[in-house]
């Protein structure tokens, strides 16, 4: 949408997580930094938030001073003025805890449109850093576990280096973050959308040992664990070092790498090259992996 000729972009999102507070974050920040992070996949710079809450009855207050100064943190981090809201309170029972629903309205800098059928034959596929924090962090609180070392999550806001490749003029084709259903589950959106094949290299996917070591013990695939502060690039073949050189110099982008390329198929699926050399298909994520993670 426009008003006096500026672009704008709106979006909303509801965050419902469990536990409310876990490692690297709360949901107060999750909210804030997912919202702010779906306005930078639009090419968007954050102007403004909104936030309401669903509280039930019986909730410390402790607790939501927790998560209520989390959501200010984020926001001065990320210099975006949480500017209304709302509170209402349920019975004890008909919640779960605290529901938090954040609306974000931002400005488009990008110079060009961009989104899934933009992307062509050629381009870099380029990941923003390593994968599945957040999910493993989640679920190790919800069930109590133990790892081979402690597991953060991810969540940040992302705008910084997204503002960079635009401001260095880097021909951006799509942006998607990579939350739900992770990596896998992005690249085949995108795919099915252009009608191109997405090949990725299992061996330049930045996972963590820890993170790793977790889902071989969980019986999960990184690639499908949710993130909140990684998303996925699509820039010409030819632009890619410098991209990836402008995502490095952005602290929440540090561990940028190029992992794929895209190529020409009618069918838009997505293949992962495996460490041994051998190819198989990446398919959408059937059922969720890890229950209300964001």
């Amino acid at each position: 949408m426009a008003a006096n000729g500026t672009r704008l972009a709106m979006t909303t999102d509801t965050y419902v997580v469990q536990p409310l507070i876990f490692p690297g974050g709360t949901i107060g920040d999750l909210a804030v930094n997912g919202t702010i992070n779906d306005l930078a996949m639009c090419g968007a710079r954050p102007l403004a938030l909104s936030a309401g809450f669903v509280l039930e009855e019986g909730l410390a207050m402790e607790t939501l001073h927790v998560v209520v100064s989390s959501m200010r943190r984020a926001a001065q981090a990320a210099n975006v003025p949480i500017v209304t809201g709302d509170t209402k309170v349920v019975d004890k029972g008909k919640g779960d805890g605290i529901f938090i629903n954040t609306t974000g309205i931002g400005m488009v800098v990008a110079s060009a449109p961009i989104g899934p059928e933009l992307i062509r034959a050629g381009d870099a596929v380029l990941v923003s850093g390593d994968l599945g924090a957040h999910g493993i962090a989640i679920l190790s609180v919800r069930n109590g576990l133990e790892f081979e070392g402690p597991v953060s999550s991810d969540t940040a806001s992302v705008w910084p280096a997204v503002e960079a490749l635009f401001e260095a003029g880097i021909e951006v084709h799509c942006l998607r973050d990579l939350t739900r259903g992770g990596l896998s589950s992005a690249l085949n959106e995108i795919a099915s959308v252009a009608g191109l094949r997405i090949t990725v290299d299992e061996a330049l996917i930045p996972v963590s040992d820890v993170v790793r070591g977790a889902c071989e013990l969980l019986g999960l695939d990184p690639l499908y664990v949710a993130n909140e502060g990684r998303f996925a690039v699509f820039v010409p073949d030819q632009q890619a070092d410098g991209a990836l050189e402008i995502l490095r110099s952005k602290s929440v982008s540090a561990g940028a790498v190029r992992s794929g390329t895209v190529y020409e198929h009618s069918s838009g699926i997505v293949t992962l090259r495996s460490r041994i050399g051998g190819n198989r298909v990446l398919d959408m994520l059937s059922g969720e992996q890890l229950p209300r993670i964001c």
